[in-house]
């Protein structure tokens, strides 16, 4: 995670991939020697879901991971709604979409980049306190950057 006065970009935490079919992609990668995957059951536990700003409940991904040494590779299909991956999708096809960095006080960081004239292209927050935020650095090299604070341990 990130320390005080450091950069939250230090180390790369996850790898996201935008799919079609996540059941073609995980065989794809399975066939390749990585996975297993791993897929949460039942519905995301995400609440206060925004994009661009504005609440987006009906948004629904697909996720499946892995883990690649110390970085864990994540597919994402888009399911419903107006989410950025959806969007991602669209214009882009398939590919990586982000790369995922784990900091330990997602406001302070994202208050930092937004003051810096980036943008927050959709956030949340998880059961159990974790919370991301995705945000708009692919104008140069098509990358999102994605920001995770994982839920407390007690």
């Amino acid at each position: 995670m990130s320390g005080k006065g450091t950069s939250p970009f230090s180390t790369v935490h996850q790898i996201g991939v935008i799919v079609k079919d996540m059941d073609e992609a995980v065989a794809f990668y399975e066939s390749l020697g990585i996975g297993p995957f791993e897929s949460p059951k039942g519905p995301a536990p995400i609440v206060d879901r925004q994009v661009y700003g504005k609440p987006a409940p009906d948004v629904k991904n697909r996720i499946s991971t892995t883990q690649m040494g110390a970085v864990q590779l994540e597919l994402v299909q888009p399911i419903s709604g107006k989410s950025v991956q959806a969007e991602f999708l669209e214009k882009h096809g398939e590919g990586v979409n982000h790369l995922a960095f784990l900091v330990d006080d997602l406001d302070r960081e994202v208050a930092k980049l937004v003051e810096k004239g980036f943008t927050v292209i959709s956030s949340g927050r998880t059961l159990g306190g974790g919370a991301f935020a995705y945000l708009d650095t692919d104008k140069i090299g098509g990358i999102v950057f994605e920001l995770i604070q994982q839920p407390s341990r007690p």
